[in-house]
């Protein structure tokens, strides 16, 4: 089969490797019909963090039919249509009754990688796999693309609307404009926000931010963007905070803008070796966040939101690519000429 192989930084290429095979009874070998690139696929790929050369891809995110499965699975069966979360929940420990099951006790494993593929074996399959409805060809490409955002990122922009609380009437602010930031828009609104403050520089993203439910748009980063919330709060700042980038700027800004014991929801996978907590601790921040629980969310409400048309977040993905192309798909996001790239295999 086909796998997208790092290379090096700036550069992913295909590599015909064996396919891959049920190796414990809790194993589904999935044939992928979508997956794409994540932000956090570009760090590496930017040069921004050590990988290995020649190493597999850091793709983790993808929709796809049962090929075959283990003796221990008993929700999904061959020729199934479902949704591989980058998180392999148990859903019986502790973490994942709690509804963190990003944080699976069970699993040391617990993390998707190498998804960028053919095929893919997905691990601890028998409570993470999300099941969907009929058969790819049942729904248009429009529904495949948020069907495949289900797989991450608008589980974890629901993720950080969730741990922020979030609720009727709240004030937000959407720190960062990626898939993730723009998804954490879409949440804010689903769990009844009535001011959402999206933080975006880049016309696209502003435009689609606005689509999905944002009232206030904020171009400028740093203290200029601190004050433009303030202004816009009336010097109250946020109820809840949504950081969804994981830079030290982007959690300095999210620790200012929120009032005094609002919660900042955080979800940006952090890059910063240290975290100033004296200022939150003289405002009472409470901060909350980590990996987010797919197929929680999936199971409780994203999936049947997506499948009512309640909520549109496929529409993050504005370029699409074939398996063969992915270093050109890597490249449209890195130069931001996408905000997220899709791989139709």
């Amino acid at each position: 089969m086909k796998t997208a192989i790092f290379e090096q930084a700036g550069k992913v290429a295909i590599e015909n490797v064996d396919k891959p095979v049920i190796k414990a009874g809790d194993d589904a070998i999935i044939k992928v019909v979508r997956t794409c690139v994540c932000g956090s696929d570009l760090w590496a790929y930017r040069g921004l963090e050590d990988k290995a050369a020649h190493s597999a891809n850091s793709g983790h995110e993808a929709i796809g039919i049962v090929d075959s499965v283990g003796s221990d699975i008993t929700t999904v069966k061959p020729g199934d249509f479902v949704i591989a979360p980058f998180t392999h929940g148990c859903g019986h420990c502790a973490a994942c009754l709690a509804g963190f099951d990003g944080d699976c006790q069970s699993h040391t494993d617990n993390f998707s990688e190498g998804v960028q593929s053919e095929y893919v074996r997905f691990q601890h399959a028998d409570w993470a796999l999300i099941k969907v409805p009929g058969q790819p060809a049942d729904y248009s490409d429009e529904m495949l693309k948020s069907l495949l955002s289900l797989a991450d990122v608008m589980a974890t922009g629901y993720h950080a609307a969730r741990v922020a609380n979030v609720k009727t009437g709240d004030t937000v602010v959407v720190v960062g404009d990626g898939a993730v930031g723009l998804c954490g828009v879409i949440a804010a609104k689903l769990r009844g926000a009535k001011r959402i403050v999206a933080m975006s520089r880049h016309e696209d993203r502003q435009q689609l931010a606005i689509e999905f439910g944002a009232t206030d748009i904020i171009a400028e980063r740093g203290d200029e963007a601190v004050e433009k919330v303030m202004v816009l709060t009336n010097n109250a700042g946020a109820d809840a905070v949504l950081e969804c980038v994981g830079t030290e700027q982007s959690n300095d800004t999210a620790m200012k803008v929120g009032r005094p014991g609002a919660i900042v929801g955080r979800v940006g996978l952090p890059h910063e070796p240290k975290m100033d907590m004296s200022s939150s601790f003289y405002k009472n921040t409470i901060i909350a966040g980590g990996p987010a629980s797919v197929t929680t969310y999936d199971k409780q409400i994203l999936l049947k939101a997506v499948l009512d048309g309640d909520i549109h977040p496929g529409k993050v993905f504005t370029k699409s690519f074939k398996l063969d192309d992915i270093d050109d798909a890597y490249q449209a996001m890195a130069k931001r000429e996408a905000i997220k790239s899709l791989i139709v295999l």
